[in-house]
């Protein structure tokens, strides 16, 4: 037979591959890795580790609320409910 050149088997592997499955890679939806400095590393994980404790820790917080039925409500120190218990006197 005669010599089949790099691009026609390349062609035909392909395409065999096509005919054995129908699987194919998914679309490249984000920019490749781009290599960071070490430094950048460790700053980027410290950061998600600190957001991923907050989350938690609110989780765990909102949960515990429900569990024990507590209800926040309105507090204000200065206002009406505290004028009740004033009673206001004239200094002679």
């Amino acid at each position: 037979g005669s010599p089949i050149t790099d691009e026609n088997r390349r062609l035909r592997d392909k395409k065999h591959l096509n005919d054995i499955t129908a699987a194919q890679l998914p679309p490249l939806h984000h920019s490749p890795a781009k290599l960071l400095l070490i430094e950048e590393s460790i700053a980027i994980q410290i950061q998600q580790k600190e957001a991923y404790e907050e989350m938690q820790a609110k989780l765990a917080a909102q949960k515990l609320a429900e569990r024990l039925d507590i209800q926040m409500l309105k507090f204000e120190p200065e206002g009406e409910a505290s004028m009740q218990y004033r009673e206001v006197r004239d200094e002679i």
